[in-house]
């Protein structure tokens, strides 16, 4: 879009599109066919995998880093600074030497619904959920569902984002595309064919 703000020095996947009054910054990295929606932001060095869609208004601060797949909902915010202020203890304005930013890591295939609030330094684990209007302040681990204000987790999720049902024998099944899992020491693990 002519009306997006892409950085010279931006490396823009083939396939991939900026909408109208979006900002990527300088050295930000967006993978093959990657959709950053309308206002939205991705900071100076943000890395994006493949097949990363970053919705409307959302803002994606350095240094964040999106595997593959990753989806940001409308409004989103990865932050970077664990202790903002805009002024030192002396008064004066802070600069970017003041402060060092912190990032927000996503894995291949995870998602963060509308407008909840990623609090860095943490890790959000490969096809993790994140329920729409969640703060998480906590490292997300693989296919959980976290949700609320803290996030905490509530569930499990396979790769489609439909939540797991657990079976008579206590194995956890994807119910769409008939995955089956067993949880131990706070992951999943995913069972072979045939397996328990």
């Amino acid at each position: 879009m002519a009306s997006a703000d892409v950085a010279e020095s931006a490396k823009i996947g083939e396939g991939s599109s900026v909408w109208h009054l979006a900002q990527v910054r300088e050295g930000a990295g967006l993978g093959r066919n990657c959709v950053v929606g309308r206002g939205a932001y991705i900071g100076t060095g943000v890395r994006m995998g493949d097949n990363c869609k970053v919705q409307n208004y959302a803002l994606v601060y350095e240094p964040a880093q999106l595997g593959d797949g990753v989806f940001i909902g409308p409004a989103v915010v990865l932050t970077n600074d664990t202790y903002p202020r805009a002024i030192n203890p002396d008064g004066s304005a802070k600069s970017a030497s003041d402060w060092e930013a912190v990032g927000v890591t996503i894995g291949d295939g995870a998602a963060i619904g509308a407008r909840s609030v990623c609090v860095a330094p943490l890790t959000i684990g490969a096809w993790a959920l994140v329920a729409a209007g969640s703060v998480v302040t906590h490292d997300v681990p693989d296919h959980a569902l976290v949700a609320g204000v803290p996030a905490r987790q509530i569930g499990w999720v396979g790769r489609t984002g439909q939540r797991l049902q657990e079976s008579a024998d206590g194995v956890l099944v994807c119910e769409a595309t008939g995955e089956r899992f067993r949880e131990g020491d706070g992951q999943l693990v995913a069972l072979q064919e045939g397996s328990e």
